[in-house]
């Protein structure tokens, strides 16, 4: 699993922004199409993938892992292939787009699903982290390496390694060990609407993930929707070279890798709730510094520290949001909920990049990032407040997946809260995982979620 979630990963950050540097350099398309093509893949394909989690929630995970990962396969395959025979067009791109966003939530529901079938849950927060860590690495060396292999063989051949690496995703599914157990489809099931909103429901009215849900659809989406005009405001305005901009977002992922290797050392010194309440609400005071971007050396230091401290919280906060989230949610509704969760978030980043770009119109770029970094300071009033809120837990060690903690005690596999225990404290976002964009959807990067 970890070998499958390697190769889909590096495959995207690959072919980072593919999409977009193929539709201005081979299709001369203009600002408005290309931000078509990457709102377009995101809302049409979190529309197209709605009835899918309730579907993915009665079948065995992993074929619909693998048929997932053979999707996005053909499907980017065509892309390249139709550039060989001269018949590329924007319409294409388009369509590519949203069959691939579609198949990231799809994938994303049964893989948190099957995870949860996997492995015991003292070991589910060791998975995650060692997620974590390979996503930042990948968010590191892809870039670079896709954007060096872009102007040796031209601009698809990341479209085609992207697709050669979901192949080896769904080899390594396919070849990873441990049983399944059967879903328990109701009798005569037919999917309804109720079904379609059950992940929603559960998540909304569960008193430890409706804070977070929320939080964590603002936090996003307010991160993500200044991505855009902080590369306007850095190589347009302040007139830094190309090369500066990347290494000012590079060189901070390590941070990322950092964090994720610590988090399973700070969860057994201070404990779940705590890393959640600490890591969850430093991540929001980083960003309204990027206001005070200057030219020149300064501005770019001032970038490399901000995004550093940024994504050290992410890093650390990240693995332990997911394996609490899996914890909390019982198997026989994990597949809607993750999808939910997905969704929702897709969309809300969607609607909040081009709700920016319109402040942006009018206000500038500068005063647009300031006032979302000031407004992801007031966030934490989006939590609970009473920080002794009963929470259930899953009964899906028991009842389920059959395995047992070997110490429910133990500090990195405690359960977030144990039945009868009290929240002592808890924030939450994963940038789901969103710290850079897909090859298809010219968004944030999910497909490859624990």
């Amino acid at each position: 699993m970890w070998a499958a979630y390697a190769a889909s990963a590096f495959g995207t950050r690959f072919a980072f922004d593919a999409f977009s540097l193929i539709a201005i350099v081979v299709l001369g398309a203009g600002t408005t199409e290309v931000s078509l093509l990457a709102a377009a893949g995101l809302v049409v394909g979190a529309v197209v993938a709605l009835p899918l989690g309730p579907w993915v929630e009665f079948r065995r995970k992993r074929p619909v892992m693998i048929a997932m990962d053979l999707v996005r396969c053909v499907a980017l395959l065509t892309v390249p292939v139709a550039y060989a025979l001269g018949l590329l067009g924007f319409g294409q791109l388009l369509a590519v787009s949203v069959v691939v966003a579609a198949a990231d939530i799809t994938f994303l529901a049964a893989s948190g699903a099957f995870l949860k079938t996997l492995l015991p849950p003292e070991d589910l927060l060791v998975a995650n982290a060692r997620f974590e860590s390979t996503t930042w690495t990948a968010t590191v060396l892809g870039p670079p390496l896709g954007g060096f292999a872009v102007g040796l063989f031209g601009p698809v051949i990341t479209i085609a390694a992207d697709a050669v690496s979901y192949l080896l995703s769904a080899i390594g599914i396919r070849a990873a060990g441990g049983s399944e157990p059967p879903p328990a489809r109701p009798e005569g099931f037919r999917l309804t609407g109720r079904d379609l909103r059950e992940g929603w429901r559960f998540i909304l009215t569960h008193p430890l993930l409706r804070p977070l849900f929320v939080n964590t659809l603002v936090v996003n989406g307010l991160i993500m929707a200044t991505a855009p005009l902080v590369a306007v405001l850095m190589l347009g305005q302040l007139g830094f070279a190309p090369w500066e901009y990347a290494v000012a977002f590079a060189v901070p992922c390590l941070g990322g890798l950092i964090g994720a290797r610590i988090s399973r050392t700070v969860v057994a010194r201070y404990g779940r709730d705590k890393v959640l309440f600490v890591a969850g609400r430093l991540r929001i005071c980083w960003p309204v510094g990027l206001v005070f971007i200057q030219p020149g050396v300064p501005g770019l230091i001032l970038v490399i520290v901000v995004e550093l401290c940024l994504i050290t919280c992410i890093g650390v906060f990240n693995p332990v949001l997911a394996t609490s989230r899996l914890e909390q949610v019982p198997l026989d509704r994990a597949a809607r909920t993750l999808s939910a969760w997905s969704i929702a978030g897709k969309l809300t980043t969607a609607a909040l990049t081009a709700l920016w770009g319109l402040l942006a119109a009018f206000t500038g770029p500068r005063v647009a990032v300031g006032i979302a970094g000031t407004l992801m300071l007031a966030t934490p009033l989006l939590l609970p407040r009473n920080r002794r809120t009963p929470v259930p837990v899953s009964a899906h060690v028991d009842q389920e997946s059959g395995h047992r903690p070997r110490n429910p005690d133990a500090g990195a596999g405690e359960s977030l809260l144990r039945t009868g225990s009290r929240l002592r404290g808890g924030d939450g976002s994963r940038l789901d995982r969103d710290p850079g964009r897909s090859a298809a959807a010219g968004g944030p990067a999910e497909p490859h979620d624990p």
